[in-house]
């Protein structure tokens, strides 16, 4: 489980959380910020495990499946 999630779904937006996190950790480093290290463990964090600030795919809209097949009547009804 841990395995897969570490290893797939990589998108742009994990990609680039990734980024950023090497680059502040680089950062603290040079600086010797503390509060930078924890910053970039923040962002390292959210590209390990695919979540935002509200979750894994937490900001995203659900998808309403359609089932094609089934053809529903509509009633209409005048209003005068």
């Amino acid at each position: 489980m841990i395995k897969q999630t570490l290893l797939t779904g990589w998108n742009f937006m994990r990609w680039l959380r990734l980024l950023i996190a090497v680059f502040i950790a680089v950062q603290a480093i040079q600086t010797q910020e503390t509060f930078y290290g924890f910053r970039a463990a923040v962002f390292l964090f959210q590209a390990l495990t695919n979540t935002g600030c509200c979750g894994a795919n937490g900001c995203a809209v659900p998808t309403k499946k359609q089932d094609l097949d089934k053809i529903e009547a509509v009633d209409y009804e005048e209003i005068k």
